[in-house]
């Protein structure tokens, strides 16, 4: 088991976006900070050192790329793997995304478990638990008939 888990932060204006995707990291066992903003999300990236951020791209007073560029452009931070999931799209965004320094984008509206995948992907898997194994149908069929 990890000493602490990694320390998602989650930049989204959106509170139900930052409600489902916090309810599904913690559940998987990461910790989670959220941020409503650009400039919130800079502060406490500086302040907390997240192992990974979640950025949208629409946000209140400086818009994810932005935010994304400041925090690639510093030492303290660079490091750190930004997801961009935004509902903002159009042919080419992924690319721009990653030009402005994102490491992975997302585009909503999306399965919140492809969300959880790019960060396990980016990060590993919050625990060590071994996931319960799914029984497949036709498993499940045959079971049921020798019963």
């Amino acid at each position: 088991m990890l000493d602490h888990p990694p320390l998602v932060l989650i930049v989204d204006d959106d509170e139900d976006s930052r409600y489902v995707y916090t309810r599904l990291l913690t559940h998987r066992g990461y910790a989670v900070a959220e941020a409503a903003s650009g400039v919130e999300g800079l502060r406490l990236a500086v302040d907390s050192a997240p192992a990974l951020i979640i950025m949208d791209y629409l946000l209140p007073g400086m818009n994810g790329w932005e935010a994304t560029r400041h925090l690639k452009a510093s030492a303290g931070t660079s490091w750190i793997p930004v997801i961009n999931v935004t509902a903002y799209t159009y042919d080419g965004i992924a690319d721009d995304a990653r030009a402005s320094g994102c490491d992975d984008f997302i585009a909503k509206p999306c399965d919140p478990f492809d969300v959880l995948s790019a960060v396990a992907r980016q990060v590993g898997a919050a625990t060590t638990r071994t996931p319960t194994p799914r029984r497949s149908a036709s498993l499940a069929s045959d079971e049921s008939a020798v019963a």
